[in-house]
């Protein structure tokens, strides 16, 4: 994977910044927050950067199957990438 550089991808700065509360956030809360599609491709390319996002997988209400992501620390500036 070629991940892209986080100071210079609007994209991956609005997951982070959605991630940035520190709170544990959904799929769907970060697809819709930061308008991208493919959460798992962002915080893959996230962690590329320096970002470390812990990720668990529960359930809804109604049985489904839900991932949340959360971010345990950001990149440093500068990272290297």
């Amino acid at each position: 994977m070629h991940a892209a550089r986080l100071k210079s991808s609007a994209r991956l700065q609005r997951v982070l910044e959605v991630l940035s509360d520190g709170r544990e956030h959904s799929t769907l809360e970060i697809a819709l927050g930061a308008g991208v599609c493919a959460v798992n491709s962002c915080v893959a390319e996230l962690r590329a950067n320096g970002a470390e996002i812990t990720c668990r997988q529960t359930a809804s209400l109604g049985g489904e199957r839900l991932w949340l992501y959360k971010l345990a620390a950001s990149p440093q500036a500068g990272s290297g990438r």
